[in-house]
């Protein structure tokens, strides 16, 4: 059975503005996200693609999209192929990032995440890197983060609460 964010990617998608629907949807749950008003493109266990456009609001004083609008598209499609592709029984949080600045980044921005390491139902914790990779609409490279996330098993209550 898919997670259960990947079950609400499935469903909304299929509907005329079902993608713009599903990213509203993630904006609700974690409401910073909206400050770069993203929208999914493709979401599977594994694989997670981010779309944000070029607006004044994402600008930093030079008229390039901000450093800290990459990075938090970065760890959104990051967070969210993460949570798409996790069994049940585990959980994650960011535990850290690493950027690399390109280029300077113009125009419509695009992230694709996907993890470093096949995803695992472990008793312990482990760390996982995922790679994200924005590229402007040329389809070349401004911008790349190694996001660490911190996968653990979930505790008995938090399995409970799961399944109802």
């Amino acid at each position: 059975m898919p997670a259960p964010v990947l079950a609400m990617y499935r469903r909304l998608s299929r509907w005329p503005a079902g993608r713009w629907l599903f990213s509203q949807a993630v904006c609700f749950r974690a409401p910073y996200f909206a400050t770069i008003a993203p929208r999914f493109v493709a979401l599977e266990p594994g694989h997670c693609e981010v779309r944000i456009r070029d607006r004044r609001r994402v600008h930093n004083h030079i008229g390039t999209v901000h450093a800290i609008a990459l990075c938090n598209l970065a760890e959104l499609s990051a967070g969210v192929m993460t949570e798409a592709s996790l069994p049940a029984s585990m959980r994650w949080i960011p535990k850290g990032m690493t950027v690399e600045y390109l280029k300077k980044a113009k125009g419509p921005m695009h992230a694709v995440a996907s993890p470093d390491i096949p995803i695992s139902e472990t008793a312990s914790d482990y760390d996982l890197p995922v790679t994200v990779t924005v590229r402007d609409q040329r389809g070349d490279d401004v911008f790349r983060a190694r996001i660490t996330m911190w996968l653990s098993p979930r505790s008995r209550s938090e399995n409970g609460a799961q399944g109802q």
